[in-house]
């Protein structure tokens, strides 16, 4: 078995200089990220795996309530956790790292665990080890999204061959009406865009408030950016990427003012990211899930399809111990 030691702070920076280097490690899964999150809102027991004293994984992880049992989670303040490894994984060590955190979970009590790994572009080397590890160990699948993604095999100047003709013309469209796309640090006017839209199509609130996506943005300035598209002065669409590592950024969200849907401008605004996307050496742009517990939303795959991408899993397990 390997060793486990409890995370703790004296440990934040080891761990996210960790995670920069590894083979999967995103944003979502450094202590940056997780500790912007109010200081009662999870309880944390994040853990860190060695083998003969040398880090050879992590697992960000916090307790969460199913019913009156105790889950080990990671994370639910992420959109995706999971082990993070180097890139020499091996199928052993998979293992082992399944093994040992179900080993340690029984010790403490847990009724069980729950992962969700990132999309498997998200490795710099490509590899199933620790999903068969998973699976072998009895873990079963709780969902399987489908997350809608791009690859930027081709040049800036041939994004928009790459789109569909529907979202070439309207790229076309929202030119000659006057759109302007620019990055704003102006949230509080795309937030009033993207509650009202998603009051209107969905009844329901963002994941985050104005302010943490102003504090996010404010603990990776770089990272986190917002590109809002302008009609003169007005901003009447905006898209937040997250720039999750070296490989991937993801449209983290994306809205429109429906008042100004004729215009077209999340078709320019995805233009435009596309080629800032390309020219800083992203491989891949993640357009997010299309599906919500595994049912589709046809309109939405619909419009990320028209911009070329296509759909790959992004898999959340499960395994109970009672």
């Amino acid at each position: 078995m390997l060793e486990l030691e409890p995370y703790s702070s004296n440990l934040q920076e080891t761990w996210d200089r960790f995670a920069a280097h590894s083979n999967n490690g995103t944003i979502f899964h450094t202590r940056k990220f997780l500790n912007y999150h109010p200081s009662d809102r999870f309880s944390d027991h994040s853990l860190v795996f060695k083998n003969n004293g040398k880090i050879v994984a992590l697992f960000p992880a916090a307790l969460s309530a199913d019913g009156e049992d105790a889950l080990l989670v990671s994370h639910p303040g992420a959109s995706f956790g999971g082990f993070v490894v180097r890139e020499e994984i091996n199928l052993r060590l998979s293992f082992d790292l399944v093994e040992t955190l179900i080993e340690y979970s029984r010790l403490h009590d847990f009724a069980g665990i729950d992962l969700t790994l990132p999309p498997i572009f998200y490795s710099r080397k490509i590899e199933n080890y620790l999903d068969f590890a998973l699976f072998k160990n009895r873990f079963s699948y709780r969902k399987r999204e489908i997350s809608s993604f791009v690859t930027l095999d081709f040049s800036p100047d041939d994004v928009l061959p790459a789109f569909k003709p529907e979202a070439r013309t309207a790229v076309r469209r929202a030119k000659k009406l006057n759109i302007v796309v620019k990055k704003s640090t102006d949230f509080a006017a795309f937030y009033r865009i993207l509650k009202r839209n998603l009051k209107m199509r969905h009844n329901v609130t963002p994941t985050h408030s104005q302010a943490e996506l102003e504090q996010l943005h404010d603990i990776f300035p770089e990272t986190v950016q917002l590109y809002g598209a302008f009609l003169q002065n007005q901003m009447i669409a905006g898209v937040v990427m997250f720039h999750c590592n070296p490989l991937v950024t993801l449209a983290f969200y994306i809205s429109h003012n429906e008042d100004f849907q004729e215009y077209r401008p999340v078709n320019l605004l995805f233009y435009e990211i596309f080629r800032e996307s390309i020219q800083q050496d992203f491989r891949y742009l993640d357009f997010g899930i299309f599906t919500v517990d595994m049912e589709p939303n046809w309109g939405l795959a619909r419009f990320k399809e028209n911009f070329g991408s296509k759909g790959i899993f992004r898999d959340s397990f499960r395994r109970m111990f009672t």
